[in-house]
């Protein structure tokens, strides 16, 4: 089968591989559709902190079941599946309270350990989601980024009736900002650099945007909330400069969640988090729930996905979707790998 090798940053390589057979309690996935991630970049740019090299990337896909090891029910050859990718040591004392999302030895498919870029991928039955008959394989590989959106939203509890500011208008700000209105919230009101990125979230029902170039946030969130404020604060660009701002306008009291993954180590201004009594949390992936949401908001059309998919390439041309998304940049939203 083909294989997808990334020997060392900036190089794909292709092998000619064995095909993975399913042991027990295991699946064999034919894999159709790989999306490319904002954390497959930074590996792809060598300032991932967490990766090392060869590496087979790939952890947001969907497929078909092409062969059922021992002991595994309810499932069929040829059901559309997707799965979650991380390899968790199931006894520390994270996974034993049931946050194994954290786990001490966590790794993480297509990071710490091999990625589905290949023909066939094997996973354990536990880690598999299915997926609805009508669903395409698109929507399929966009279940992964919508669980992030899922897991973090669900971080804050009641969203009902609050102001939120979501800083970054990538895929993943877009889900998150998605997800904050299927859990209630008021106005969300959305950021970026990137009138493209601020288009597409125009474009699935998030409303309120600011170009934070031309626009502070403080201006923005005036002309949005007035004198409420805002109370929550998404940052998922990973940068220093959103997070400086969401710590310095968001009100006081209020609850800033970290989703971006930071290739350098920001700096915070931890005396008016302190002396604001801000709440500032993190989000880490997911867990298997998130998924099963994640799943049923595509298939409701609560969580839009379809109009995020910017390209479509070619296995073979695996290198040249790195390349598109560098080149592209702000005008470029999931690149799709088809299979």
């Amino acid at each position: 089968m083909r294989q997808a090798v990334m020997p060392a940053p900036g190089k794909i390589e292709f092998n000619d591989a064995q095909v993975p057979a399913a042991g027990k309690g295991q699946v064999q996935i034919e894999v159709k559709r790989i999306g490319v991630c904002g954390s497959d970049i930074h590996v792809f740019h060598g300032k991932h902190p967490f990766v090392s090299y060869p590496l087979i990337q790939g952890h947001e896909f969907s497929g078909v079941i092409s062969s059922i090891g021992e002991g595994v029910e309810g499932v069929s050859i040829g059901d559309k599946v997707t799965a979650t990718p991380q390899e968790v040591c199931g006894v520390c004392p994270p996974c034993r309270r049931g946050q194994y999302n954290a786990c001490e030895e966590l790794k993480v498919r297509g990071f710490q350990a091999f990625g589905c870029a290949q023909d066939y991928f094997v996973t354990e039955i536990e880690k598999l989601v299915k997926l609805p008959d009508d669903f395409t394989f698109e929507q399929g590989a966009f279940v992964e980024p919508v669980a992030v959106a899922v897991h973090s939203t669900g971080r804050f509890g009641d969203l009902t009736g609050k102001n939120v500011v979501v800083a970054g208008a990538g895929t993943i700000g877009n889900f998150v900002a998605q997800a904050c209105t299927s859990r209630g919230a008021g106005n969300v009101l959305i950021t970026d650099i990137s009138e493209f990125r601020l288009a597409k979230a125009r474009e699935v029902g998030i409303e309120l945007t600011c170009n934070v170039t031309k626009e502070s946030l403080k201006d923005a969130a005036e002309r949005v909330f007035g004198d409420e404020g805002f109370e929550v604060g998404m940052e998922v660009t990973g940068a220093e400069a959103s997070l400086t701002s969401l710590v310095a306008n968001i009100g006081k009291g209020g609850t800033l969640l970290v989703i971006g993954v930071y290739g350098d180590k920001p700096k915070v201004d931890m005396s008016v988090v302190c002396e604001h009594e801000l709440n500032l949390k993190g989000s880490m992936m997911y867990r298997h729930d998130d998924w099963v949401q994640a799943v049923e908001w595509i298939a409701s059309g609560e969580v839009k996905t379809e109009p995020l998919v910017s390209e479509h390439f070619a296995f073979e041309d695996y290198l040249d979707a790195y390349k598109f998304i560098e080149e592209k940049g702000e005008k470029s939203m999931k690149v799709m790998v088809d299979m």
